[in-house]
């Protein structure tokens, strides 16, 4: 992972990209409530309700306040995926949020903050898994962009098929990772290079720009920007066709399109865990990181 080397984070640095997201990365996790019948895959953090006689599912992010990717928010995810999967009735999944206001707020800071080295490596493994069985899938993913969707939001957005984000202007979505002093994983650059173009990608990147709807549908970061209470109809409405096309020739057509991209990561996978962990474990992150969850800590209370 090319993470900036010799770049001190300031907690102000951090407070900028972050702080319009309120509760942003605490990855608080609330009761799990009731679903009325709908069957779950993990535990309260995902949500799937399925539609055999559709071929569909929709998962659910449920991880108050903001959706943040923690380790145990990671896991359920792979393993609510494998499962669908493995049960051929699915062919097509749509990922959405059950808190509309925020997709997903990207990386649980707390994962990388004042824990050990061991824990760090669980963690960026488990980031690299999720992204690998997200981008291919055999299934149809499409994303229900219902809120905001910064950072690694943004990657599982890009890792999907297809994108559908809600016309509000605070659901801003992009890679921002500059704007805290890092730089974006080379496998996160290689997915939104795959959909915008290569210089568009070099822009967004370089600058940490967050788009906002009408931006992103003309960056193409996103296929289509529709009013919020029609985000999931039209999501439905998109699987439709492409659930049209015949199961072999569209995953055999997305393989070829992806695979030299997920190959670089697997080749790499060791040494961009070993970067990540030696980058996280410096000092100066590791305060920098501290006194932003301590802000984020007194904001809300």
């Amino acid at each position: 992972m090319a993470l900036a080397t010799g770049m001190r984070v300031s907690a102000r640095a951090l407070l900028r990209a972050w702080a319009w997201l309120p509760g942003a990365a605490l990855g608080r996790t609330g009761p799990a409530a009731g679903c009325g019948g709908v069957r779950r895959f993990g535990n309260q953090r995902v949500l799937v309700e399925p539609d055999p006689a559709a071929g569909i599912a929709v998962m659910k992010f449920k991880n108050p306040p903001v959706n943040s990717l923690s380790l145990e928010l990671l896991t359920e995810l792979v393993i609510s995926l494998e499962k669908l999967e493995n049960d051929k009735t699915f062919r097509g999944v749509i990922l959405t949020s059950d808190s509309p206001g925020v997709f997903s707020a990207g990386l649980d800071l707390r994962e990388m903050c004042g824990r050990n080295p061991a824990h760090y490596a669980e963690y960026w493994k488990a980031v690299q898994e999720l992204w690998l069985r997200l981008y291919l899938s055999n299934m149809v993913l499409i994303a229900a962009i219902n809120g905001a969707s910064p950072a690694g939001g943004c990657l599982i957005s890009l890792s999907c098929d297809y994108r559908v984000l809600a016309d509000n202007p605070r659901y801003a979505i992009g890679l921002n990772e500059t704007l805290l002093g890092i730089v974006a994983p080379f496998w996160f650059k290689d997915t939104l290079v795959n959909t915008i173009g290569h210089r568009a990608a070099e822009r967004a990147l370089q600058l940490g720009l967050l788009f906002p709807p009408a931006e992103a549908l003309q960056v193409g970061i996103v296929d289509k920007v529709v009013p919020e209470d029609q985000v999931q109809s039209t999501a439905l409405s998109v699987m439709g066709k492409w659930l049209a096309i015949p199961d072999h020739a569209r995953q055999l057509t997305k393989n070829m399109m992806r695979k030299p991209t997920v190959d670089r990561l697997v080749k790499q996978r060791d040494a961009d865990i070993k970067n990540f962990v030696s980058f996280v474990s410096r000092d100066a992150i590791q305060k920098s990181l501290q006194i932003y969850l301590e802000k984020l800590k007194q904001r809300k209370g």
